[in-house]
C-alpha cells in the first residue's frame, strides 16, 4: 500500500493505473476498519494507496472529501467511482472487479 502525499500523487493518479484511493484519519473507527478490509485485498490490476485527511488537509479538499473514510477509484488521473463511510471487504472487491472490467 502507497502512502499519498502532495508530493507523489499526480505521478500516482496520472499514470496508466488503476488507483484506489482511501482518504482515512488514524482516529477515525470506521476508517480502521475499512483499512484492515483494503490492507486483505489482492489484486494487480490496481493500486491501492492511503492519504491521512489530518497531514494532507489540501488533497482532501482537491479532491472534495468531506467525509472519512472515502475511497476514490482513480482511472488516468479522473476520479470514476466513489464510496464513503464503512464500506465492507466484500463490497469493495465486487466494485474494484466491475471497475476494473469496464475500464480496461
Amino acid at each position: 500500500m502507497i502512502e499519498i502525499k502532495d508530493n507523489n500523487i499526480d505521478e500516482l493518479i496520472n499514470s496508466n493505473e488503476n488507483v484506489l484511493i482511501d482518504f482515512y484519519a488514524p482516529w477515525c473507527g470506521p476508517c480502521k476498519i475499512v483499512s484492515k478490509a483494503l490492507d486483505q485485498i489482492t489484486n494487480d490490476k490496481i493500486v491501492i494507496a492511503k492519504c491521512n485527511v489530518d497531514e494532507n488537509s489540501e488533497l482532501a479538499e482537491r479532491f472534495k472529501v468531506r467525509n472519512i473514510p472515502t475511497i476514490l477509484f482513480v482511472k488516468n488521473g479522473k476520479v470514476i467511482d466513489k464510496a464513503i463511510g464503512n464500506v465492507q471487504k466484500a463490497n469493495l472487491e465486487v466494485t474494484i472487479n466491475n471497475l476494473i472490467l469496464t475500464i480496461n
